[in-house]
C-alpha cells in the first residue's frame, strides 16, 4: 500500500497535536523523537486522526504501532 501521501497530512496533525512546527512525519519518527509525547497526547493524535480520515482505530491496532510509517500503513489500510 502506498502511504507517501499520507505524510503531508500526518505532518500537519503532528505539529498541531504538538504544537511543534519542525516535527516532520517519516517513517521513522517515533515516540521517543518526539519531545513531550506522553499517554494524553497519543490520544490526542488518535483522535485526530480519526476525525481528519474518518476511521476508526482498535485499541489492539494502536499498540501494536512502534512508529509514523506503522501508522500511515495503518490509515492507508483503514482508507
Amino acid at each position: 500500500m502506498e502511504t507517501n501521501g499520507t505524510y503531508p497530512k500526518l505532518t500537519e496533525i503532528l505539529r498541531s497535536v504538538f504544537d511543534d512546527d519542525t516535527l516532520v512525519a517519516s517513517p521513522t519518527l517515533a515516540v521517543k523523537d518526539v519531545p513531550n509525547w506522553d499517554s494524553l497526547r497519543t490520544i490526542r493524535l488518535v483522535l485526530t486522526i480519526e476525525k481528519t480520515y474518518g476511521v476508526r482505530f482498535s485499541a489492539s491496532e494502536i499498540v501494536e504501532l512502534h512508529n509514523v510509517g506503522d501508522l500511515a500503513r495503518l490509515i492507508e489500510n483503514k482508507l
